[in-house]
């Protein structure tokens, strides 16, 4: 099982990695906005992760002779996006400390875009205050690197659980392409 979780983890970890690092320098040359840089960071994760799918098969056919139980499936999926999500977590931390004014850049946009778009909705004057308040929060939280890191794992982890919870349910019947 190790073989195959550090295998498609350390695949799944470079092609999110590598996506994002693509995404950020095309959003830093304006040719991407701030929500499509956002919806396409989700997509990269979608995409990247769907080695889990590969993962648990790979394990079922290659290992447990063609049939796998949910939980087994489960933990080489989790296994696998641990391993994606912490190699994303260290490359969004090797940016910041590279690109320190980049990284505050993106934090304050995403805050303004928070408050932007509760003006839009109309919301009240005490709510976008309150919600500035939360912003400010969050920003001071982000300069703590642990913080910071556990956020950045915050973004792509439930991505990968779902993703392997999927993945375990469709993957345990013989019957979904066999080996």
């Amino acid at each position: 099982m190790r073989k195959v979780t550090l295998i498609f983890g350390l695949l799944a970890g470079a092609i999110v990695s590598v996506l994002m690092v693509i995404g950020i320098a095309l959003y830093e040359a304006g040719v991407t906005t701030f929500y499509f840089s956002e919806l396409v960071g989700y997509a990269t994760m979608v995409i990247a992760l769907s080695m889990i799918f590969f993962g648990i098969k790979s394990y079922r056919d290659n290992y447990q002779k063609g049939a796998i139980n949910f939980w087994k499936g489960f933990q080489v999926g989790l296994l696998i996006a641990l391993i994606a999500s912490l190699m994303y977590a260290i490359t969004w931390e090797a940016y910041t400390q590279i690109r320190p004014a980049s990284s505050a850049s993106h934090i304050e946009k995403y805050a303004d875009s928070v408050i932007n778009k509760m003006r839009e909705k109309g919301a009240s004057a005490a709510d976008i205050d309150r919600e500035v308040e939360k912003m400010d929060d969050m920003k001071r939280m982000y300069q703590n690197p642990l913080i910071r890191f556990g956020m950045v794992l915050m973004e792509i982890l439930p991505v990968g659980i779902i993703i392997t919870l999927i993945s375990a349910a469709v993957l345990r019947k013989k019957e979904f392409l066999p080996a």
